[in-house]
């Protein structure tokens, strides 16, 4: 599976659906064009409404949230997208770069203050890091269920 930059491939989707409908009026006349414009339209219409479901359930919950970090951190895989992975959270993560930066660099954090940062270029995945809290060793842990010393 080869992989195409972001810009090339802002060029190729427009070209090949303009090659689409010229085929259909070549082959369908009009018709064809009507048939395979439809198919377009439905098209941009599933990815707009996917894109404003992944909106509303991220805008429900608090800004860099995640319900586990441990799980987030497992179920990324580099390349994807900043908006899969905004659905997979559904949360918005806290942005740690400036405005128009590159890399953009969002966290997100679970209720135990363990977080994921990720790395994005050109609004893919690169990189990301899972931090955890230091747990404090402390030799004076209680067993559960252990009796205690009565008197």
């Amino acid at each position: 599976m080869t992989i195409v930059p972001m810009n090339l491939r802002n060029i190729l989707i427009p070209l090949g659906l303009l090659v689409l409908l010229i085929g259909a009026y070549q082959s369908y006349g009009w018709l064809g064009v009507v048939a395979v414009g439809g198919g377009i339209v439905m098209w941009l219409l599933l990815h707009f409404t996917r894109l404003m479901t992944v909106m509303r359930r991220a805008s429900q919950r608090p800004i860099g949230y995640v319900g586990s970090a441990v799980m987030l951190n497992v179920k990324l895989k580099p390349r994807q997208p900043l908006v899969h992975v905004v659905a997979m959270t559904r949360s918005l993560g806290e942005r740690l770069s400036g405005d128009d930066e590159q890399p953009e660099i969002y966290r997100w954090t679970d209720g135990t203050q363990s977080h994921v940062t990720c790395e994005f270029v050109g609004g893919r995945l690169m990189k990301w890091a899972l931090q955890r809290p230091q747990q404090p060793e402390s030799g004076a842990e209680i067993e559960a269920g252990a009796p205690s010393a009565a008197p």
